[in-house]
């Protein structure tokens, strides 16, 4: 797209991905990398889910984004709520294995992994 607002889509896109990031940071992952940081258990599953991530997202050939990232994310809260998923009310209990919170709160830490935007 050229022309005068040729890039106020890709930054109005960019807001929108790092607000969906840190409110999924505030929400899932502030608790939930500390909890892992403490249990060794949660930070091997988060591990392997950074891996499957990366590794589902590495055959668009394009760089990991925090707009790429944040609709990932939100791809997941999607399929996971068609499907009867809810979000925990309350303090999160990381013990319970829960596989979209483990998800989500692994798209938090690759979202640390960005480099700032400018």
């Amino acid at each position: 797209m050229n022309g005068l607002f040729s890039g106020a889509a890709a930054r109005a896109a960019l807001r929108s991905a790092h607000a969906c990031l840190s409110e999924l940071m505030t929400c899932v992952g502030v608790t939930g990398l500390a909890a892992a940081a403490d249990t060794p258990g949660l930070l091997a599953a988060v591990d392997q889910h950074v891996a499957g991530i990366r590794d589902s997202l590495s055959t668009d050939e394009r760089p990991l984004t925090p707009v790429v990232l944040a609709a990932y994310a939100e791809g997941v809260r999607d399929a996971a709520f068609k499907h009867g998923w809810r979000a925990p009310e309350g303090p999160i209990d990381w013990s319970a294995n829960d596989w979209v919170l483990n998800r989500l709160l692994a798209v938090c830490s690759l979202s640390r992994t960005l480099p700032p935007s400018v």
